[in-house]
């Protein structure tokens, strides 16, 4: 009877098959579903990682205003190191640490040395200058080959005498070095150089910088004591004459095609249409027709040269015949001014002042040729006209490797009335002058003979 009541017992302790595999509990070697929300624990890291990343952020953007602000703090004294001096205590500081490291009396011997040599150079960048310094340049506008000569005025302004100094003064492309000796309460000292002016620029003499530092150049102190001063060399000019029969002349007065209802050449009458203005209606004949009639006008021209050169250094065959282009610009720009004629002028895209001779020699001084893809000669004289105007006149300055082509295009830009007048600066060329389609051509070989084509050439 005994067995009978086990066997229901033991059957019952087990769970059926159906209730294993229908269990919704995981079993080992299974994968969670793809489509279970992340765990808890995977959202925590997540969000310990953005604040870690945003941690690490503030701190290295506190870092960085940290650095800037011991680099400002810092600056006067590391400002007086030289790049010898960086140079010298980087080795002193691996001699030493090497010295450390591997233990070799001669590594250490030679770092202190290096060490001492920037210690004895600091006193040498102390002491205090109280100085008043002038730049003066005689003249201040020369013609390219002239002679021009400055002035390096200094003076004493402190309470004691000064010590010995050396003064820099930046000339141009080059560096002149003056010792200054020690100068008396209100002393001056003066020092005169010349000043390269063989070639057409604008040279920059300055700033006056005083200097204080050791014989071996590792500390370095300067001081600014003045702003730059700017000399004009003036391109070489061919004197023009006045009014000048030719590309100069005054063109006022001349009628062109162009009908318009308000100029004093009169041209003939029309019907009265709404918008006229009553001062153009001719009565007499009005009343002889019985209806109103008003005059027209033929449009006479205004005198409104343009003067552009192409600087693209590929049209130039040398750096002489670019600069004999400038010149040939100056000289026709500078007598149309002189002649008191509307001028527009420029020089690539550089505008020239036009006010006075002297203002336009300046603006010359600073043409400069542009290497790289050269821009068109029409967009060029296209992007000068419109700040002027349709001019009556249009001269283009270009060299001997200019494409004929380049200059023909520019009389797509204008109307019938406009003339253009090419010149091509070619070094020992002889001067011609020739007419393709209705440009003329002037070939210019040397700036003396400038004058003789511009009375022949006629517009």
């Amino acid at each position: 009877m005994s067995s009978g009541l086990d066997a229901p017992a033991s059957a019952s302790t087990e769970p059926p098959a159906a209730s294993v595999e229908g269990s919704a509990s995981p079993v080992a070697g299974s994968t969670a579903p793809s489509g279970a929300p992340p765990s808890q624990a995977r959202l925590a890291l997540r969000s310990a990682g953005r604040s870690l990343a945003a941690t690490a952020a503030s701190a290295g953007a506190a870092l960085r205003r940290a650095g800037a602000a011991v680099a400002d703090a810092a600056s006067p004294v590391t400002s007086v190191v030289s790049p010898a001096g960086r140079l010298v205590l980087a080795a002193s500081v691996v001699a030493l640490s090497l010295a450390w490291l591997l233990g070799w009396i001669e590594l250490a011997f030679v770092g202190a040395t290096l060490l001492a040599a920037v210690l004895v150079a600091v006193p040498f960048a102390f002491g205090r200058m109280r100085y008043e310094v002038r730049i003066e340049l005689q003249p201040r506008r020369v013609v390219a080959g002239e002679r021009a000569l400055g002035r390096l005025v200094v003076r004493n302004a402190g309470e004691a005498a000064a010590v010995p100094s050396q003064l820099e003064l930046p000339v141009g492309r080059g560096l002149a070095e003056f010792v200054v000796p020690s100068i008396p309460v209100g002393g001056e000292h003066e020092e005169l150089f010349a000043v390269p002016t063989r070639r057409r620029a604008v040279i920059v003499a300055g700033p006056a910088v005083s200097v204080r530092g050791d014989q071996l150049g590792l500390l370095r102190r300067e001081i600014r004591w003045t702003e730059p001063v700017e000399l004009f060399v003036h391109p070489v000019t061919a004197r023009l004459k006045p009014s000048a029969a030719g590309l100069v002349r005054d063109l006022e007065g001349d009628v062109t095609r162009t009908i318009t209802d308000n100029d004093i050449s009169f041209h003939a009458l029309r019907a009265y249409e709404p918008g006229d203005a009553l001062r153009n209606v001719h009565w007499r004949t009005s009343a002889r027709t019985g209806q109103l009639m008003v005059r027209q006008y033929e449009e006479t021209r205004r005198s409104q040269l343009l003067l552009v050169q192409a600087t693209a250094s590929e049209h130039y065959a040398s750096e002489d015949e670019f600069e004999l282009a400038v010149s040939v610009l100056a000289s026709i720009g500078v007598q149309v001014v002189r002649d008191a004629t509307r001028l527009e002028a420029a020089a690539g895209d550089r505008r020239l002042g036009t006010a006075t001779p002297t203002a336009l020699l300046d603006a010359t001084s600073r043409i400069a040729s542009l290497d790289g893809s050269a821009v068109p000669m029409r967009d060029v004289v296209r992007e000068a006209s419109r700040r002027a105007g349709a001019p009556s006149v249009v001269v283009v300055v270009g060299g001997s490797r200019a494409p004929l082509a380049e200059f023909r295009a520019v009389e797509t830009v204008f109307g019938s009335d406009t003339q253009l007048i090419a010149l091509r600066a070619e070094v020992g060329a002889s001067s011609r002058i020739t007419r393709l389609g209705g440009s003329t051509i002037a070939t210019v070989g040397a700036l003396e003979e400038l004058p003789r084509l511009v009375r022949r050439i006629r517009p």
